[in-house]
């Protein structure tokens, strides 16, 4: 290797040592961000729960709120999210409207997970809650966009919960949450209801140290090639 190129790699070496650096220190900032938002919805999660229709007059934030609603479910009005995965086997999150009592308004429930060889097409025959419906679980956000139905063999699935493409589609108001339904004995077998979202650190610590582990190596590699440099015979002058 030339003394130009040797310069060359070890300055390549370098910046990317200093990219891996920062990379590092971004998942360190993301875990610092997670750990806040744990802290929050764990806070969220301790208070008494927010029972339904009762408190639609006192809605704000209640994400990660516990929800325990009554009402009867809609599944004229049924949305089925594709592409999930449970235990490593593909399907398809059932999500009903649940008519509150007493009110023209509706919650979303998540009932929870049915399986389905391509993660689209699912058998959701059979799974009908008649009459009035208790339902205990856990308030989550509704996102913005990027939710467009597709129809496969004449069922229609959603890529997630597109709040505003809902409120479009369903025919009398919906709250701008939906409700993941915890699990529960003496609930049917299908759906099978999903656990919330586990309050971890996630996987950024892993990531920071692999990133600090890549600046080292880089770090390590250019102090290789310089000392390489230094032993090479000189040509005479």
């Amino acid at each position: 290797m030339s003394p130009i190129s040797r310069r060359i790699f070890i300055v390549v070496l370098l910046l990317a040592g200093a990219g891996f650096v920062r990379l590092g220190f971004w998942q360190l900032d993301r875990l610092r961000e997670r750990r806040q938002a744990n802290r929050t919805a764990a806070q969220a999660q301790q208070a008494s729960p927010l029972r339904l229709p009762e408190g639609l007059g006192s809605l704000s934030n209640p994400t990660n709120r516990r929800i325990e609603a009554v009402g009867r479910y809609d599944r004229a009005n049924e949305i089925l999210v594709r592409g999930q995965v449970l235990n490593g086997l593909p399907g398809i999150h059932v999500v009903t409207p649940l008519r509150l009592d007493g009110s023209d308004t509706a919650v979303l429930v998540n009932r929870g997970f049915v399986p389905a060889p391509d993660a689209v097409t699912a058998d959701t025959k059979g799974l009908d809650e008649e009459g009035r419906q208790p339902v205990a679980g856990v308030a989550l956000p509704m996102q913005e966009g990027g939710g467009r139905p597709i129809n496969r063999r004449g069922q229609v699935t959603w890529g997630r919960l597109d709040r505003q493409a809902l409120a479009q589609q369903i025919p009398y108001p919906i709250l701008p949450f939906y409700v993941l339904q915890v699990p529960d004995s003496a609930l049917p077998t299908l759906p099978r209801r999903i656990a919330p979202p586990p309050l971890d650190d996630g996987p950024h610590l892993n990531y920071a140290v692999q990133w600090f582990l890549f600046a080292t190596m880089a770090v390590v590699f250019a102090i290789v090639v310089v000392a390489r440099g230094n032993r090479m015979p000189r040509a005479p002058s």
